[in-house]
Formats: C-alpha cells, sequence, structure tokens
C-alpha cells in the first residue's frame, strides 16, 4: 500500500498552472487573427458568388421572356444596393423609364451588408483593376454612368466589373463579358499581387 508524504498534497503547482495558461492564451493569439482573415474571406467569396448567380438568373429571365433583364446599382451612402429590373416597353432599360415606372423594378433593392456581413461594394486602396492597371477611385460599381447590368433576350450582356471587397483587405472582383453574358470571379491575392480566377 503506498503512502502519502506528510504535507504533499497531489495536484499540480501554481506555476505549473501558469505555464499552461501561457501557453493556451500564446496559442490564442496566433490563431485569432488567422481566423477572422478567414472567415472575411469566406463571407467576400460567398457574396462574390451571390452575385454571379443573380446576374445568372437575370440572364435566364432575359432569354426566358425575350426581353432585357438585369440589375440596378444605386448609390447608398459608402455603398451600393441593387435590385433586379426589367424592360417594360423592349426598347431597353433606361434610368428615367425606371423613375417613371415604364421599366419595371422586380424586387427591393438590397445591400450584400444584409446578407454578408462587412461585404460592401469598393476597390481595396491599393489594388490595381482587374486589368492590372492602377485603379483610379474605389468605386466598386464600374457598368458605365447609367451603373445597370442589363442582359438582353440573346444573352449578351453590358460588360463591365463589380468588385467587392471585405472587412479587411480582401477583395474580389465579378466581371461580365459582354459578347458571351459570361460571368468570372476573380481573387486578389495579395501576396502575389495579382488577380486570380476563382
Amino acid at each position: 500500500m503506498a503512502r502519502r508524504l506528510r504535507g504533499h498534497a497531489p495536484g499540480f503547482t501554481i506555476l505549473e498552472l501558469l505555464f499552461v495558461v501561457a501557453i493556451t492564451a500564446t496559442l490564442s493569439a496566433l490563431a485569432v487573427p488567422h481566423s477572422l482573415r478567414a472567415l472575411d474571406d469566406f463571407r467576400t467569396r460567398s457574396a462574390a458568388r451571390y452575385l454571379a448567380q443573380r446576374i445568372g438568373t437575370a440572364r435566364f429571365d432575359a432569354i426566358r421572356r425575350s426581353a432585357t433583364h438585369g440589375l440596378r446599382f444605386t448609390p447608398a451612402a459608402a455603398d451600393y444596393s441593387m435590385a433586379a429590373v426589367a424592360d417594360g416597353n423592349r426598347n431597353g432599360l433606361r434610368t428615367a423609364e425606371l423613375t417613371s415606372g415604364v421599366d419595371r423594378v422586380l424586387t427591393e433593392p438590397e445591400l450584400l451588408a444584409w446578407h454578408f456581413a462587412g461585404v460592401a461594394f469598393g476597390l481595396v486602396e491599393g489594388v490595381p483593376d482587374a486589368d492590372g492597371h492602377p485603379a483610379g477611385s474605389t468605386d466598386g460599381v464600374r457598368l458605365g454612368p447609367s451603373r445597370i447590368l442589363a442582359i438582353n433576350a440573346d444573352g449578351t450582356a453590358t460588360s463591365g466589373t463589380l468588385y467587392l471587397r471585405g472587412g479587411g483587405r480582401t477583395q474580389y472582383a465579378v466581371r461580365v463579358l459582354g459578347v458571351t453574358g459570361r460571368v468570372r470571379l476573380l481573387r486578389f491575392d495579395l501576396f502575389q499581387g495579382r488577380w486570380l480566377d476563382v
């Protein structure tokens, strides 16, 4: 039968406990920023895929109904809201006709941040545009002055790029190729300093 030494109870010393707490705190401090960057990237990538899906839906509706459909982007504070729109008189989407009600607004305007916290339209400062040219501004909607992405009944679309930025320095782009109506997703790699296909 084992005997206990007098005055010594089994357990850990305060020094051993402090050592374990210090190691745990150090590992947590290293893991938290990486986890936050990964979460920001996930949200921004999901927002880019959501936007591409919205464009795909508008293209499908335009072909199916033989009428121009699209997305209208309206400045809203430091961001943009978007709404699905449709041509009402077979002459294309026009801002004046959307305002007067001739062309129809199909959905309520929505912000990406409502679905994807911290994500907004914009280009992170210092990031070149998707063509590799230095960005002249941080504006995230590059579709021309009307800011309407129109998709015609034959599947062709307005050419342009929509830039999405996360809460940190995460940057994605949704490019629409006009002749084909094809959508490409791109991600800016900060380490390589260039845009990559997703």
